[in-house]
């Protein structure tokens, strides 16, 4: 039994080796992750190797590019990690030498020059309080108020009410959307965005052919969720930085909200941070993990993912493994229960939309066993997921770029091949597939979907219900 929703494992020291790599992807890894917020000397080489994995696991992987924005961070320190005990002093200014177990380096002399006393400062994704206690210059003096403190190198910093405007694209991500670029990346992933803005400066300098995520992790961007899911391609909840800028006991309802929200405008959604935390250092899951997976699935999360627990974790196979028993579980759960997990789309009177909407209540049909979508662009792939039909949705497009990001969506198996160039082209492609695709017997039926004419992106108006072997 194969899973519909999709993991996405954050590339690291841990999972480098080709070994790792290939054992990742055969136990349920759908994609990679590359945080651009860390250091990617040598990346290409672990690109190559993920490439190689992808043609002879002859399945689609997608990458994808996580840009830092404007997400503050701490500089490096001796050796990647310090001790930091309760109630000791410790600075941060903008001196760019390396840190130690007194100081160190905060790159922002503008938000330095605004803390004041009794400000605080959130450390790792707020899991270490320090408070200012006094200024010199640019020397900020605080007491570290947490206990079992550890500052690693270039950790995230949240600072308490405290709001930076950010509506454009910063030089370095710029630099790194034309690494991402090079790197053949089919999804760039937007950080700490406020509105849509960003995504539509960021349209201009990506290919055709790329998807956007928009990462969702503050007040701003939730006050702007409409126009920023309807600018966008996919929606990641990143729940570190929500949860410390509107509060951890709130997330919860935010994500149900958004994941219904992304539903109705047939937009992929990515739910992360913290899913399988303990297992960075143990290898069972605790059972709120679980859960935590669980619930994702059940609200109707196309992809959920992995951060430190696969880049830096001890045990990132069991990792996943765990994360695709917890998907597999819950998503038969959801077949047997399916009239209760049907989703509500909107086709604000989008022809194509209405076409494809067509689709779901014929593949609910138990003789149904395969959608196949013919997707140039990637668009009627994103829809027809979007509708979580109860049949295999495979989809078929020329365009290697787009048969890897749409192998991120939702119950997508994805086959790159040649264009059809007619009705008849179109029939041959699909037999020939059919007859690779081990779980359509003869008689099945299987639902039939593209563009007339050919090689328009966008353009899905015609369905066939074609009967195998007829």
């Amino acid at each position: 039994m194969e899973k519909k929703a999709k993991i996405i494992a954050t590339l690291g020291p841990a999972i480098y080796s080709n070994t790792k790599l290939k054992q990742l992807v055969n136990l349920g890894v759908d994609a990679f992750r590359i945080n651009f917020s860390h250091k990617t000397q040598g990346i290409n080489k672990i690109v190559s190797r993920i490439r190689k994995i992808e043609k002879s696991s002859n399945k689609k992987l997608a990458l994808i590019a996580d840009l830092q924005g404007v997400k503050l961070r701490v500089g490096n320190i001796k050796g990647d990690s310090q001790r930091i005990k309760y109630n000791q002093k410790y600075i941060f200014d903008k001196k760019k030498k390396i840190g130690d177990l007194s100081r160190i380096n905060f790159p922002y002399p503008k938000i330095l020059k605004k803390l004041k006393k009794g400000s605080k400062i959130l450390i790792d994704d707020g899991k270490f309080t320090f408070v200012v206690t006094s200024k010199k210059g640019l020397a900020i003096s605080t007491v570290c108020k947490s206990q079992n403190c550890f500052i690693k190198s270039n950790k995230s910093v949240h600072i308490s009410n405290f709001d930076i405007a950010f509506n454009k694209l910063t030089s370095k991500d710029k630099k790194d959307i034309k690494t991402a670029i090079k790197l053949g990346c089919n999804w760039i992933a937007l950080s700490y965005l406020q509105n849509e803005k960003l995504i539509l400066e960021a349209r201009k300098l990506i290919k055709k052919d790329m998807g956007i995520i928009s990462k969702i992790e503050n007040k701003h961007a939730l006050k702007n969720i409409i126009k920023i899911i309807k600018a966008t391609d996919s929606v990641m909840i990143a729940r570190g930085d929500l949860a410390i800028d509107i509060g951890h006991s709130e997330v919860p309802k935010v994500q149900l909200s958004l994941i219904k929200k992304c539903s109705q405008f047939s937009k992929s959604v990515i739910v992360a941070t913290q899913m399988l935390e303990s297992m960075i250092e143990n290898n069972t899951a605790t059972r709120a993990e679980i859960n935590d997976i669980a619930t994702a699935i059940f609200q109707g999360a196309d992809t959920v993912m992995l951060s430190a627990e696969a880049a830096i974790g001890k045990f990132p196979t069991q990792a996943v493994s765990t994360m695709t028993k917890t998907i597999l579980s819950t998503e038969k759960y959801k077949r047997q229960h399916i009239e209760d997990f049907k989703n509500s789309i909107i086709s604000n009177k989008d022809p194509v939309k209405s076409i494809l909407l067509s689709v779901k209540d014929i593949a609910y049909n138990t003789n149904v066993k395969a959608i196949i979508v013919f997707s140039n662009s990637g668009k009627s792939a994103k829809l027809v997921s979007a509708m979580r039909p109860a049949a295999k949705i495979v989809t078929i497009s020329p365009n290697i770029n787009v048969s890897r990001q749409v192998s991120l969506l939702w119950g997508v198996q994805s086959i790159n091949s040649r264009d059809a160039s007619g009705w008849k082209d179109m029939m041959s492609i699909s037999k020939e597939i059919i007859k690779k695709l081990k779980f359509i017997k003869k008689n099945d039926f299987v639902v039939i979907t593209a563009g007339l004419p050919f090689g328009r992106a966008g353009m899905t108006n015609m369905v066939r219900l074609y009967k195998v072997g007829s």
